[in-house]
């Protein structure tokens, strides 16, 4: 079976003080809990990473960024590169976060740099891709996805690729309270399992984690993880609070 992942994506929210108090409890809550079906990832902004390695020791909480560098290291001030992220000791980096790709205009050819990057620094990737409000409505989602990935991910060898995430991210249901139907995460993440296939053969692309990312909370959470090809989510607001993170690890 493939692996079942939550990650939180805590975006630009809490001071240093605030997110080490928050991961701290999120450790506390899976101490003394058996391991949760699914693979608890947080990741925070980069003046966590450090902090946060401290205090999650029981490994049943993995961490990562949210970002990385598109140069291997050199004058580039104010960038963070792979090796930087991975020496805190996180495991996982969100590249092609649709926030990225529309207020800082990343490409796929950057994308493909940073991919490149963290793999090469032994971090996982987690690689999102998604249609804006506008291409669905003109129904080109299709057509969005397929060059997202055919431009920024598959270059990557088949080995490459067994440490890459996909996280599906409906643009026009982040942040806007909309939400796709647990039939639209369904459809699309068949057809990116279906692309996978096509480049890498069956073995591939049964193995790979496809995440959703759109707007999902404790009270659809458990109706669009059981679709067959949804194996989990990239949680935005909700992986703020606690009790609202953990119902949704556990609707896994």
């Amino acid at each position: 079976m493939r692996k079942k992942i939550v990650a939180g994506n805590w975006k630009m929210n809490m001071t240093l003080d605030d997110g080490l108090a928050f991961a701290e409890s999120i450790e506390k809550y899976y101490k003394d809990k058996p391991s949760p079906a699914a693979e608890v990832i947080i990741c925070t902004p980069f003046i966590h990473l450090a902090g946060v390695a401290v205090l999650l020791k029981n490994g049943k909480v993995k961490f990562g960024a949210q970002n990385c560098a598109s140069e291997a290291s050199g004058a580039y001030t104010g960038e963070v590169s792979a090796a930087m992220i991975k020496s805190t000791g996180a495991q996982y980096v969100i590249i092609g976060h649709s926030e990225r790709r529309t207020y800082y205009h990343e490409d796929d050819s950057l994308l493909n740099c940073k991919t490149r990057l963290a793999l090469d620094n032994g971090l996982k990737v987690i690689f999102c891709c998604g249609e804006i409000k506008e291409e669905r409505e003109a129904l080109k989602h299709h057509e969005v996805v397929r060059k997202q990935l055919h431009e920024g991910l598959f270059s990557l060898s088949a080995d490459e690729i067994k440490n890459i995430v996909i996280a599906y991210e409906p643009v026009w249901a982040i942040g806007t309270g909309l939400t796709a139907t647990p039939d639209q995460a369904q459809e699309m993440h068949n057809f990116i399992r279906k692309l996978t296939e096509e480049k890498y053969g069956s073995n591939v692309a049964d193995d790979l984690t496809i995440l959703y990312g759109g707007s999902c909370k404790p009270s659809n959470a458990a109706e669009i993880f059981s679709k067959p090809d949804v194996d989990g989510g990239l949680i935005g607001g909700a992986s703020l609070k606690l009790e609202d993170f953990t119902a949704i690890v556990e609707a896994v």
